[in-house]
């Protein structure tokens, strides 16, 4: 599916860089092939403007922020939150600046990144309880650039089946390639998938798992939010949440931002941030040397893939029927196949 195509999808809501990032000035990001600029205003929360100045169309995000305005590096021109152009340093005081604005798009931050909508939403971003639950710390573990596109993403985060294969070298276990339990209940927001796996601890997952068994059983709650997020929600039999949020950001038709926050009901001494984000370094890697080495439009291009209606089929299959639809029903006149 060549996201670009379809207008649907500019109307949800996608983490885009971490708000932290900001405080030193614009940044541009890419979203759905539109260059945006984003910054602060003068309240500290986050704006975005198309990545133009009125003027020259020179890059807004190559200039700085003056008193929360947007000041393009060219010839000085500034802008506020809401694209107004509000200043040309050219003319005398006493000129009237011209009745002009940058284009501007839906931003708002939470969970630590600018959140970007670029038309009018039509949900919002998925709540996260274990956000406010005091019981949990949240680490901020990934934030890069895979070759590959959203849905791809989203669909191998479902899919099981792949586990004792591409992760043979972290957790997976060859001899067992299917879990004992695969469940999927659909709910307005996309669908929810429940599993029970049992897979290899290595001693390097020993403090990640709470246990030194050589296996240990994941009770998984997997949820998806149409269209690129996801929570997989992993349960150990030590009583440990390991709870991976993921929003596949769509950059164009081939490239995603990938973001990853960890929800954990631990404490630091029981085991490091930098033991965590290792461990899962370590599985991501593998999921992105084969996802990055597959079509990344396929998944709703039935001419170029096999379905055999395995469990681990499935969440791809509603995945791909639920977007459809959901572009029909917004009228898109360009339907993948």
């Amino acid at each position: 599916m060549l996201n670009t195509r379809q207008k649907t999808l500019r109307r949800f809501w996608y983490a885009t860089v971490a708000v932290e990032t900001l405080k030193d000035g614009p940044k541009p990001f890419k979203l759905l092939g539109q260059e945006i600029a984003l910054f602060l205003d003068k309240d500290g929360e986050p704006a975005a403007l198309e990545d133009r100045c009125c003027h020259r169309t020179a890059k807004l995000s190559k200039g700085w922020i003056n008193n929360g305005n947007i000041v393009c590096g060219y010839h000085g021109w500034e802008y506020d939150r809401d694209g107004k152009l509000v200043m040309i340093p050219q003319f005398p005081f006493e000129q009237a600046v011209p009745n002009a604005r940058a284009k501007t798009f839906h931003a708002k931050q939470r969970y630590g990144y600018v959140w970007v909508c670029l038309d009018e939403p039509l949900a919002d971003i998925p709540d996260l309880t274990y956000e406010d639950d005091p019981a949990f710390r949240r680490i901020h573990q990934f934030y890069d650039r895979w070759e590959t596109s959203s849905l791809r993403l989203m669909e191998n985060s479902f899919d099981n089946a792949h586990f004792a294969f591409v992760h043979k070298g972290t957790f997976g276990d060859i001899k067992q390639p299917k879990p004992e339990k695969y469940e999927i209940s659909e709910t307005d927001y996309g669908f929810v998938a429940e599993t029970i796996v049992t897979v290899r601890n290595p001693p390097a997952a020993a403090r990640i798992t709470g246990t030194t068994e050589p296996t240990t059983r994941r009770i998984m709650r997997n949820a998806w939010y149409l269209p690129f997020c996801r929570t997989m929600d992993m349960t150990y039999p030590s009583g440990l949440r390991h709870v991976i949020f993921n929003c596949a950001t769509p950059i164009d038709d081939g490239a995603i931002q990938l973001v990853q926050i960890l929800y954990r009901n631990d404490r630091e001494e029981d085991c490091s941030t930098q033991e965590l984000i290792a461990w899962d370094k370590a599985i991501i890697e593998e999921d992105r040397e084969m996802l990055e080495a597959t079509d990344p439009d396929a998944i709703v291009d039935m001419s170029r893939k096999i379905e055999m209606h395995m469990p681990s089929d499935r969440p791809g299959m509603l995945m791909r029927n639920r977007l459809l639809a959901l572009l029909k029903a917004q009228g898109e006149t360009e339907i993948p196949r």
